[in-house]
Order: structure tokens, then sequence, then C-alpha cells
């Protein structure tokens, strides 16, 4: 028995992304949304493009890590629990250049995530090959906990008096996703329904997850069923006791997507190019070649409905 196996199985599998936290150089945890893939021996896969491997390089200097699975869009679930892993994680310097080691991750992207299969045809080849040139970060699960799914509130209140940093971006969102330190300085999640005041966000925490004064984040995600018009914006901040609750104090809103504008994908495509070519030249590597045929397979029996 894994340790995965303390939680639902079914419902971890079917949702379509979760929650990730690494720490950053300063200890900060930075959590965005990731897919990831349960591996037959109980680990989880995670993989991230050159062009955001910071995860990796986060991972490669603290292994500490944890994921939360709550948000269902696309899932086909209704009210599902959350699902919280901590554990620790690695990430070889290795560049995956093809499928072999994650076929099993590609075949669940493809499928679920269908407009990525065309960025295997000849005119996207030049812009995405970065989307294709891979690390795989395994997390080892050490600790499980399950919780009820978060009623959003009815309304979202405004902001008691002024507007916090990154309130115009909180405010599109009925609940965020925290993320904080334990006691031992490990990462920790949880999904909570921020209340805007004059200098931040209060946030309640679940009892079990003991949160400790500090660097913390808020994250905001959407996607829709298919994976697609995807944003995402983490406001980083101070954690401080406010009474029998906590507040946020932001600092720095952080948007690397954009804000889903066209000339905001122009940039984000620049940028990615470019963040790609910083990882190669600092470890002086010629860009690896992409096996595009490898990929097609996996594309043509998912939209084919082949099984795996």
């Amino acid at each position: 028995m894994t340790i995965l196996e303390a939680a639902p199985l079914d419902v971890l599998d079917a949702y379509r992304t979760c929650e990730f936290v690494t720490l950053g150089r300063g200890g900060a945890p930075l959590a965005w949304p990731t897919a990831t893939r349960r591996q037959k021996d109980g680990t989880l896969l995670v993989t991230t493009s050159l062009a955001f491997a910071q995860k990796a390089l986060n991972v490669r200097r603290d292994g500490r890590v944890a994921l939360l699975f709550s948000d269902p869009t696309g899932s086909g679930l209704t009210h599902p629990p959350q699902i919280f892993v901590s554990g620790r994680a690695e990430c070889p310097d290795d560049i995956m250049t093809g499928t072999q080691g994650a076929e099993d991750y590609w075949r669940m992207l493809f499928e679920r995530q269908p407009h990525s299969r065309a960025y295997l045809s000849l005119p996207m080849r030049r812009l995405m090959s970065w989307y294709y040139l891979r690390l795989l970060i395994t997390v080892t699960p050490e600790h499980v906990t399950v919780r009820p799914p978060l009623e959003p509130p009815a309304s979202t209140p405004p902001a008691l008096s002024g507007t916090p940093l990154g309130h115009a971006r909180l405010a599109q969102y009925p609940t965020a996703v925290l993320a904080a330190l334990d006691a031992a300085g490990a990462p920790v999640l949880a999904r909570t329904a921020p209340r805007a005041t004059a200098n931040g966000y209060l946030v309640d925490v679940p009892a079990d997850c003991a949160v400790t004064p500090g660097q913390a984040s808020l994250l905001v995600h959407r996607h829709d069923e298919l994976l697609n018009n995807m944003t995402n914006t983490l406001v980083r901040g101070e954690l401080r006791k406010a009474g029998d609750t906590w507040e946020l104090i932001p600092a720095k809103v952080v948007e690397p997507m954009g804000s889903g504008r066209l000339k905001d994908a122009v940039r984000v495509l620049r940028q990615t190019r470019r963040a790609s070519d910083r990882y190669l030249e600092r470890r002086r590597l010629a860009r690896p070649h992409v096996r595009w045929d490898e990929f097609k397979t996996l594309a043509a029996a998912a939209r084919n409905g082949d099984p795996a």
C-alpha cells in the first residue's frame, strides 16, 4: 500500500489540474497550477518546460513540495473532496525531447487538452518547440489529507477600505489557494475565500493546515472544460495572525501568462523562447531536437481514442 491510497484515487485521477508549490531561493512558497499523473509506484509525475524551469530549479535546491487537488473544472465530478499531498520531489537535469518515460502523462494531456495537439503541426513547431522540451519532476508523497469541498461565498465582499494590491484580480474569483509554510519551513496549501481589508486579505485556514507567520501567497487560476483559456495570478506577501484568523499583506503580483489579451500572448511566446535559450546557454547546451514523431503518435492515439 502506498501513501496515496489514503485518498480516493478515482477522484485524484479525475482532477484535470492541481496546485503545486515549491520553495523559492529565499524560502518563499510559490504555487502554480499544473497537470500531474499518478504513476503505478505511487509517485506523482509533474513536468515543466525549459521556459518555466523555476519549479525544477526550486526542487533541486529544496525537494519539499506539496500539491492540492481542489479545482474540479472538467473532471465531471460534483462537489468532490479536496486532496492535499505533501512530500519530496526530485528533478534530474536530463532534458526530455520525446515521450519516453512520460508516455502516460503525454497521452493524458493530449486527451484532456485537445488544442495542444495543434502545436505539433509544421507551422507551429518553430513557435512551440519549447513546449515539448521538458524536465520531469517526480513527487514521492509522505502525507495525504482529504478535506471536504470548499463552498464559495454567495458573493465577494468589497474591500473594507481602499483596494489592496492584487484586488482587481482576486475579486474575479470566489476562492483562492493559500500557499504558506509550516513550523518546519515546509510548504502547505489550502483553498480559502479571501476577504479584502484595507491592507490585505483575511483568509481562513483549515485546522489540519498548520501555517505559521511569514512568506506566503494567494494563487487564483482558471481553465475551461478542455484545459484551454488558462489564466493565473499569484499575489505574494506576508502572512500574519489576525485574531482568530490570518491576514496576507500583499507585496507583489505575478502574472506569467499575462491578462489573456492578444498582445500578452505574443509577449509570452517571445519570453518562452528567450527563457529556454537562457536555460540552455547557462549549461552550455545546444538546443535539443524535439522528437516530433513520438508526440504525433501519442496525439493521434488520443484523438482516435485508442487504448493506452
